[in-house]
């Protein structure tokens, strides 16, 4: 199966500075890839170098196996993209700008009629009348998508797509982003690890220019050997006894508590979880709650980011 998108070896500097040092990751078609990193890590600089916008100290990019090369036109139909902050000619209705953005592709105007007609319902602005320059941001955002989507991409490119939108537009844009996934593939950049959990089929997370971990979410995840087990009592007095109980019990793992809970972080989840259900049957105690957390995306983001 051919990647929709390779990148392999990537760097990027500036002067003496180096932004990119060696990024390398692979996007399989009809997917929705999360491009993961903090505020300034390079995210859109590697964005814009895919796009050909910027070009690259050394490495290669290619999109559906052809060469993407910088100051050099994409191969026709190859790619969308929405920019963190679109910009629109606000005098102009929704209809009126795809309109102009088909013709900008040399679709006739029933090939035009047709597509923005789709368009317009799939991102849920197909009764809106009002001009560009009233929308709101998550209205403007959703108009990006389908601007991108114009003339069916086969790869559509986001940098940070969910950026200032308030809940109820976040969720609009990923739900929209997750539905074009099945026909054409999706990555997106963004430093919020809530929206890669929620619609991402594989992340990778940039970090002092390279790719510091990639794969699933699974993956990523089960690769942290650590969990944490967690009880909560109805008071510190239950919580202080539960831990004197404990203690000779331990394998050298620190158990804390903090006000009525207890919590030990360790690598044997499963039979400590077992141990202390065991324990408190014997002893006729009902916590208030008691939890095995397995390692998280933010787990994960955390280490390889602090």
């Amino acid at each position: 199966m051919t990647p929709a998108l390779e990148v392999s070896h990537l760097k990027k500097r500036f002067g003496d500075q180096a932004v990119l040092e060696d990024v390398s990751f692979t996007v399989k078609p009809n997917t929705v890839y999360g491009f993961l990193g903090k505020n300034g890590s390079g995210k859109t600089t590697t964005i814009k170098c895919i796009l050909g916008l910027m070009q690259h100290t050394s490495g290669k990019v290619r999109i559906n196996n052809r060469l993407v090369e910088y100051g050099k036109e994409l191969p026709s139909g190859a790619v969308g993209f929405l920019p963190d902050v679109p910009e629109y000619y606000h005098y102009l209705t929704a209809n009126e700008y795809l309109h102009l953005c088909g013709q900008i592709t040399e679709m006739t105007k029933k090939e035009r009629q047709a597509k923005i007609a789709e368009l317009l319902n799939l991102v849920g602005l197909e009764d809106t009348k009002k001009k560009i320059g009233g929308y709101s941001r998550g209205m403007k955002q959703r108009l990006g998508i389908a601007q991108a989507l114009i003339h069916d991409p086969l790869l559509l490119i986001c940098d940070e797509p969910t950026s200032a939108l308030d809940p109820l537009g976040r969720k609009d844009v990923l739900a929209i982003l997750k539905k074009v996934s099945k026909k054409t593939t999706v990555v997106f950049s963004t430093h919020i690890l809530a929206d890669v959990e929620a619609i991402a089929d594989e992340v990778a997370i940039l970090h002092d220019g390279k790719i510091a971990r990639s794969g699933s979410l699974a993956e990523l995840t089960e690769s942290q050997e650590t969990s944490t087990v967690s009880a909560t009592f109805h008071s510190k007095e239950e919580t202080v006894a539960f831990k004197k109980i404990l203690t000779p019990l331990g394998d050298g793992e620190e158990i804390e508590v903090s006000n009525r809970t207890i919590s030990v972080e360790t690598l044997r989840g499963k039979t400590v979880m077992t141990q202390w259900l065991a324990l408190l049957s014997e002893q006729g105690r009902i916590p208030e709650k008691i939890e095995w957390r397995k390692a998280t995306l933010e787990d994960v983001f955390l280490e390889v980011t602090k």
